[in-house]
């Protein structure tokens, strides 16, 4: 299921998939929306974190082998930018996100899927991977890079079920301008640095400035009561059955399939070269 933008923001209707503009899919779209803030309050009522929109690392204790090893995944993540090209836009890989992403301004590499390991893009990041496989909370975990000058604009995310990580690689110079807002809060990203965030307040992301800004994305349960946990858990597997989930599945297999060729071509091209 998509976030969900806000403000008065009008997207492009040229950029809008005409897939999405199914009947059936317009009704699921409305009823998981109506789903997910019933569940909210409950999921809250549950949580034995606070229900704020930063909370700190240090109440994860399975982060903090990736925030001591960052070092490793920012070289596996400058690496991977020698074939950015080839990496898709976010709304390559879930067309639902075309109002928050824009041509190749947000490109996004996903490792694990919905607790499912996409192998072809681990073995591009294969230490990365490594580390969140350790972890073992992580239900999805993707590379983030947003190009200079983007934005993404405000909007929520989905379930209240679902905490996100963002874990600092490759930062611009000038962090001021670099910065995410949740809610009424406002941080700057920085390299090594690790928050986690609520998405479903409503937040944005600046990238004002001339360099890009990668970071990895982590998303994991929320600590809750046995009965919050049964409810996210009865609500992802449903997830899983709806388009929201099945194409953006299809597209990353897709993508995985041209990056690993477009690597390979590279490594060729690459042993060609130092046999002259």
């Amino acid at each position: 299921m998509a976030d969900i933008p806000s403000g008065d923001r009008a997207p492009d209707a040229s950029a809008r998939p005409k897939g999405l503009d199914r009947p059936i899919r317009k009704r699921v779209k409305k009823l998981g929306k109506r789903l997910t803030r019933r569940l909210a309050a409950y999921q809250a009522r549950q949580s034995l974190v606070p229900d704020a929109p930063f909370l700190e690392a240090e109440r994860f204790a399975f982060l903090a082998p990736l925030q001591r090893h960052w070092p490793e995944i920012e070289a596996e993540a400058r690496d991977l930018l020698k074939h950015r090209e080839h990496i898709p836009g976010f709304q390559e890989v879930s067309p639902d996100q075309y109002r928050i992403a824009t041509e190749s301004n947000w490109r996004t590499l996903f490792l694990f899927g919905f607790g499912e390991r996409i192998e072809g893009n681990c073995r591009m990041m294969p230490r990365t991977a490594e580390l969140i496989e350790r972890a073992g909370s992580v239900h999805t975990a993707w590379v983030s890079i947003l190009t200079p000058g983007y934005r993404i604009p405000p909007h929520t995310g989905v379930t209240k079920g679902i905490l996100r990580a963002h874990l600092g690689l490759l930062i611009p110079e000038d962090r001021e301008n670099c910065w995410i807002r949740v809610g009424d809060e406002r941080r700057s990203y920085a390299p090594g640095s690790l928050f986690v965030i609520d998405d479903t307040y409503e937040h944005e992301v600046h990238n004002d400035t001339d360099e890009d800004r990668v970071v990895l994305l982590l998303d994991f349960d929320r600590p809750m009561r046995f009965g919050g946990r049964m409810l996210t858990a009865l609500f992802l597997r449903i997830m899983k059955l709806t388009a929201f989930y099945q194409e953006p599945k299809r597209n990353i297999r897709d993508h995985e399939a041209r990056l690993a060729a477009a690597a390979e071509r590279a490594n060729e091209t690459l042993e060609s070269m130092s046999d002259r």
